[in-house]
């Protein structure tokens, strides 16, 4: 179990591969970090029950969230790791992560179970016997996804266009020293007003490819930023007509949602190019039903894309509803000093 658990360790909420779809997960722990801002979630779940096991100590801090003694601690992480033992798939997920907690605590007082919850950043029910909306993906993803990505909340100002927008995901390594103080630093800035140097500070963060975003319990959460570009579908630019309308639709259809990534490549601008599904609905699909996108036949093959978006333009919603819409790609052209997608 050593060796299974360090892998869990080693590996947590990396972007994963569907090969790897059954293998372990964990990341760095950051609660002797002295800051504000903790790493928490599944990772640092998995850093504890390694270290339980291997020093049969619970971790420090512990006891500022539950009322319970050390020696009535060790027995929840004896249950914690006997459960996560026996697990076929261990938690890769926060809400995957508070379910594992509640089952595998279920006969433990309720106040004490939700202060772990809390001390990992991990979302609290409203009922105790479920966590609300698991995230629905496909049972298998289509041929050429390489690895899968589980996001936090979409915030409205990450939606770039009708196909592209950032994302912020549960980090999977440690998080690089000059992080972490900045990101400490970001804190203290902000606790103290200094709202331009938080600002610069968090230029830094979003440079090194990490961001700062609110757990479920109003914490502060380190998470790695990937930006994201749809397959398969093409909106319009943001200057173009119905640009700002397909905008407005990814955006109530992402906004404060979980995503669920199929990751097939990067593309030139550096860009994640993905499937992606929302509350168990296929982003693209919609999209292109709602006619608020054009099928990106170049860079997709699939036979239902066409489908989907001849529907839109038979019954002439969105983007159909003009006579004569200009396809994006050929804007793009037109407009070489405003090109943001190949």
């Amino acid at each position: 179990m050593g060796n299974a658990l360090r892998s869990l360790y080693g590996n947590c909420c990396n972007p994963k591969t569907q090969q790897e779809s059954a293998d372990s997960y964990g990341h760095h722990h950051q609660h002797d970090v002295p800051t504000t801002t903790t790493v928490v979630g599944v990772s640092a779940l998995a850093h504890d029950l390694l270290n339980y096991e291997h020093t049969s100590q619970v971790p420090e801090g512990l006891s500022q969230y539950v009322a319970s003694s050390k020696k009535a601690q060790a027995k929840w992480y004896n249950k914690l790791l006997q459960a996560w033992k026996e697990a076929q798939l261990p938690p890769r997920t926060r809400k995957q992560a508070s379910r594992f907690v509640i089952q595998a605590l279920n006969e433990y007082q309720k106040t004490d179970v939700e202060g772990l919850l809390r001390f990992y950043g991990l979302p609290i029910p409203r009922k105790r016997a479920e966590i609300p909306g698991e995230e629905v993906c496909p049972a298998t993803w289509p041929e050429g996804v390489q690895f899968e990505l589980q996001t936090f909340p979409v915030d409205a100002k990450c939606i770039a266009d009708g196909d592209g927008l950032t994302v912020y995901v549960d980090v999977a390594d440690p998080v690089p020293e000059a992080v972490r103080l900045a990101v400490s630093r970001r804190s203290k800035a902000r606790a103290s007003r200094d709202y331009r140097t938080a600002d610069a500070l968090q230029k830094n963060i979003a440079d090194a490819g990490y961001g700062v975003v609110k757990g479920s319990n109003n914490e502060d959460i380190v998470a790695k930023m990937y930006r994201i570009r749809m397959r398969g579908i093409d909106a319009p630019e943001n200057q173009q007509p119905y640009g700002k309308e397909a905008k407005q639709e990814l955006t109530k259809l992402f906004q404060g949602k979980c995503l669920t990534i199929g990751v097939y490549d990067e593309d030139q601008h550096g860009r994640l190019v993905g499937d992606i599904h929302c509350n168990g609905q296929f982003a693209q699909k919609i999209m292109l039903k709602k006619g608020h996108a054009w099928y990106f036949e170049k860079y997709d093959k699939r036979p239902e894309f066409k489908k989907w978006e001849k529907e839109a333009r038979d019954a002439r919603r969105g983007l159909w509803a003009s006579p004569n819409p200009q396809k994006p790609w050929e804007w793009r052209k037109n407009n070489p000093r405003k090109e943001l997608k190949r």
